[in-house]
């Protein structure tokens, strides 16, 4: 039987402050990965109805349930929203990912890409957010080069439908945790 372990995923801005903590996620075992996100050791985890705690303190919950992949060394990570009408992609540009203790981290840098139901354009989102923030927390000029890097790789997956941009793929995950789960 596969056993999902529950984690928390923490994203940070780049001056070292809490952005925003996912507290309910599963992280998919390493046996029940598909081969091409085996084979860049794909971190896997699905939520469902997560309360999300903001920087501020503020909760919320999730509405759509999700299925979030980090690749280690990546300069982003991708979220499938499992939407009524189809899988939709929320990107973030981020550093790559610390994972320690069942304790995703990661620093967002702002920019995001979306990529509609269907595999529509990619649509680079946030760009001022970035630009701002650059200068707020003195984004050193390496970091400025792995974010745009980190950037570019992004938006040539989603272009190309390389993994993780497989919608059966991310309904196949999800059905098998709720399925194993009897989450409702």
């Amino acid at each position: 039987m596969t056993t999902y372990r529950p984690c928390v995923i923490k994203s940070f801005k780049n001056n070292g402050h809490l952005h925003r903590v996912w507290l309910e996620n599963w992280l998919v075992p390493a046996e029940a990965l598909a081969p091409a996100h085996a084979a860049e050791s794909m971190l896997v985890f699905i939520n469902r109805q997560t309360p999300i705690q903001e920087a501020d303190g503020k909760q919320w919950i999730s509405r759509v349930p999700a299925v979030s992949f980090f690749i280690p060394g990546e300069w982003f990570n991708v979220v499938g929203l499992l939407e009524d009408q189809g899988v939709r992609y929320y990107c973030n540009v981020a550093s790559p990912l610390f994972f320690q203790n069942d304790v995703l981290t990661y620093i967002d840098y702002d920019l995001d890409v979306i990529v509609p139901r269907g595999g529509g354009k990619a649509q680079v989102v946030d760009q001022e957010e970035y630009e701002m923030h650059k200068i707020a927390y003195h984004y050193s000029e390496e970091v400025n080069r792995k974010v745009m890097e980190g950037l570019k790789a992004l938006l040539d997956r989603a272009q190309n439908g390389r993994a993780p941009f497989d919608d059966e793929l991310i309904l196949s995950y999800y059905e098998a945790w709720h399925n194993q789960t009897g989450e409702v």
